[in-house]
């Protein structure tokens, strides 16, 4: 085991790391920045929903309740990303992104490192929010060629989708998907307020021990 020299905070963690780190209690939180039916459906025990679009608006009160290493997760890395940068710009620095998001993590789930505090929770299935964007693109692109047969400016909403979807991939940022998350099938029973989201977070002392490594 190693431990990490105090200053030093990769940016990315590997499913093995973040497993030895949720082993070693009160030393690392893991925040969920997916939407509430994403959450339901698969996540890591002990970790906290705080969906992406509520993190962002409210970025310097959840960074002020941060008292430990944070590992942020989504489904495969991106949200999480713009999550760190989000507290990042607002003072938190002990702040790192799951590599590979929980698709790593249920990959690496039940290889004998000790599936304790860490394992993964499933729940009912629901469609990603990666992959309802897929579905949405692909049908409006469908849509608009169809279209173009009778009126050849719907070409244009297919060339449209087309832009967006480079656009996304370059800033690694979708506005769909900020779209879709707002949709009932994406929120939970009821929409939770920032109070109450920031009250689930867990609260102690101010320094904590560094997390040590997995070699």
């Amino acid at each position: 085991m190693t431990r990490p020299h105090q200053h030093t905070h990769p940016e990315r963690v590997d499913a093995v790391t973040v497993r030895a780190w949720l082993a070693q209690p009160d030393t690392v939180m893991v925040l969920d920045v997916r939407t509430p039916a994403e959450f339901e459906a698969a996540h890591i025990r002990g970790s906290c929903n705080v969906p992406l679009n509520l993190l962002e608006e409210h970025a310097e009160q959840l960074a002020a309740r941060l008292d430990r290493h944070v590992v942020l997760v989504c489904r495969s890395g991106p949200r999480a990303a713009q999550a760190r940068q989000r507290l990042a710009a607002v003072g938190a620095d002990r702040v790192h992104v799951l590599d590979g998001g929980i698709n790593a993590y249920a990959r690496s789930h039940g290889n004998g490192d000790g599936d304790t505090d860490g394992s993964l929770v499933q729940g009912r299935a629901r469609w990603s929010l990666e992959r309802q964007v897929r579905l949405v693109a692909g049908a409006l692109v469908l849509a608009g060629l169809v279209a173009g047969l009778r009126a050849p400016g719907a070409r244009l909403l297919s060339a449209g989708i087309g832009v967006g979807l480079a656009l996304s991939a370059l800033t690694d940022t979708c506005t769909m998907a900020r779209i879709l998350s707002a949709l009932p099938y994406n929120r939970g029973p009821r929409d939770r307020t920032p109070a109450e989201v920031l009250a689930q977070l867990p609260t102690g002392a101010a320094a904590r021990p560094e997390p040590s490594s997995a070699e």
